[in-house]
């Protein structure tokens, strides 16, 4: 349950302001369809955080224990500082045709904007840290809608109503003391 709970949390909160929430906002201006857009981060997250943790669960294998630890530690501390970079909206794959109407788009749009992205990283680390693929993929999945799905429903209301500097930095302190807990446990003072 901690493994779905951290994954969800720290998901759901980095995932605000992330170029995906400001590609959900864009896509629910374009198309103005929220259930095909929402049905299309859906699928795009499950498949892209499926794979990222089946990654996490790889390198945990591959490494020793001491190793993977260290370089969590590591990690986690490294995304909680990358957490307070924020996001443009030039980033987000304006490439991606109307054409295709907007569940196609969303579903290409965002598992090509989570490539490389933050809550992928997240993802990849929480799966190497807890060795369950099924509920880190969950968390961070339901991370990603909690965030996202206002995101569609509200557009600009909700974009303009949060604090981001107070999300990032909540973001930010949420993997630093994970990638500090992991760092600790590793050197046996925890």
């Amino acid at each position: 349950m901690d493994a779905f709970l951290i994954s969800l949390s720290a998901v759901a909160i980095a995932e605000i302001g992330d170029k995906t929430q400001l590609l959900a906002l864009v896509l629910a201006a374009r198309f103005r369809k929220p259930l095909p857009i929402i049905a299309g981060i859906f699928v795009a997250t499950i498949i892209n955080h499926a794979l990222a943790a089946e990654l996490g669960i790889l390198i945990a294998v591959w490494l020793t224990p001491h190793i993977l630890s260290w370089i969590l530690g590591v990690s986690f501390i490294a995304a909680g500082v990358w957490m307070l970079i924020p996001d443009k909206t030039d980033e987000l794959g304006e490439g991606v045709s109307q054409r295709y109407g907007p569940f196609v788009t969303t579903l290409v749009a965002f598992f090509l904007a989570e490539m490389g992205d933050k809550t992928q990283f997240a993802t990849i680390g929480l799966a190497a840290r807890f060795h369950d693929l099924i509920a880190v993929a969950s968390g961070t999945t339901i991370g990603m809608m909690l965030a996202n799905v206002p995101a569609v429903l509200l557009g600009d209301v909700a974009a303009k109503a949060l604090p981001m500097q107070l999300v990032r930095g909540t973001a930010a302190t949420i993997f630093v003391v994970l990638g500090v807990v992991t760092l600790l446990e590793v050197t046996g003072l925890v």
